[in-house]
């Protein structure tokens, strides 16, 4: 059981290893929060806990600053943030911002996300996860063609966009972790999930095939609720004590990833860097401006509220 009730926001909690992760922390008593891209995915999940849900699509920007905006205005308080949405795809496509696919909803969305909610983080001393993957075969990242405009693969995309969520995290803890927040990123195994069921990589859809397989899928990949152990492990427990910020995790275990870019300091400065570029006029003004519009505080208790900007369960929480 957990040490103490938090609040718990989740992206990709619609299937896999997010909604795992949900029904984990729910049943632990925990104030779970489902976000998902698919509506009545979301919904289904949500009603089941009777957790509050939101929908957002990231592959829009404008979804993720108002998923943010109704964050902020519903919880005063956020614990942990697991940025766990993602995915692989096939075809190269340019979102409606003007970004390659892979690169937006698995690095740019989230850093958006996690930029537009750190006043709160901060207030609340929060833990930030990052849904990783092994890099071990990730081809070199350059910030100078982040959207793979020079070469592209599904495949190479997928893993730069997972060096990308590592090196966010240890960018994050260095910029923060003095301010309260602790951050850490992990490989979650090669689950058996609905994840790239779109894509197109013949890599892929070879793995998603031999995951069928009832034999072959238990030797080669675990459960979605055996990968969403990381996510309630890191979420429950406590940073400093239980696990070190700004680290990689695999297993329960602080390992160092396979692959030299995951440990550049400098290439996570300019990862950052440029990712703020990227995303001009869409962040705070600095990402240490505090929440000084609301006036919003900590607020220690979890349970039901009513009033304004309030939520009963499922059916009654607004939708983005």
């Amino acid at each position: 059981m957990p040490r103490d009730r938090k609040v718990v926001v989740i992206t990709g909690a619609s299937d896999g290893i997010g909604a795992a992760a949900a029904r984990r922390l729910h049943a632990h008593g925990h104030t779970v929060v489902v976000v998902g891209r698919s509506a009545e995915k979301t919904r289904v999940i949500a009603a089941e806990l009777g957790a509050d849900s939101y929908v957002a699509d990231f592959t829009r920007f404008d979804d993720v600053e108002r998923l943010a905006d109704a964050l902020l205005a519903a919880y005063p308080r956020i614990d942990v943030l697991a940025n766990n949405a993602g995915g692989v795809f096939g075809v190269r496509t340019k979102t409606v911002d003007g970004f390659e696919k892979t690169f937006q909803v698995n690095h740019l969305a989230p850093f958006l996300l996690t930029r537009r909610l750190l006043p709160r983080l901060i207030a609340s001393r929060a833990s930030v996860l990052q849904t990783s993957s092994t890099v071990r075969f990730a081809k070199r990242i350059h910030l100078d063609d982040l959207d793979h405009d020079r070469e592209y693969d599904p495949v190479h995309a997928y893993g730069a966009s997972k060096l990308e969520n590592i090196l966010f995290t240890s960018e994050l803890h260095r910029r923060h972790h003095a301010d309260g927040i602790s951050a850490a990123s992990f490989y979650p195994g090669n689950v058996l999930t609905n994840f790239a069921s779109d894509t197109t990589s013949p890599i892929m859809r070879t793995v998603r095939f031999f995951g069928t397989k009832p034999v072959i899928g238990r030797l080669l990949l675990s459960t979605p609720e055996q990968g969403a152990d990381q996510i309630v492990w890191l979420a429950e427990g406590s940073p400093g004590g239980d696990w070190r910020s700004g680290a990689y995790y695999y297993k329960r275990k602080d390992v160092e990833p396979k692959n030299p870019q995951a440990v550049d300091a400098e290439l996570a400065r300019g990862l950052w860097a440029r990712s703020e570029e990227l995303l001009a006029g869409r962040l705070p003004d600095t990402d240490t401006d505090m929440d000084m519009d609301t006036g919003m505080g900590i607020d220690t208790d979890t349970g039901p509220r009513t009033g304004p900007g309030s939520r009963s369960g499922p059916d009654t929480a607004p939708r983005v």
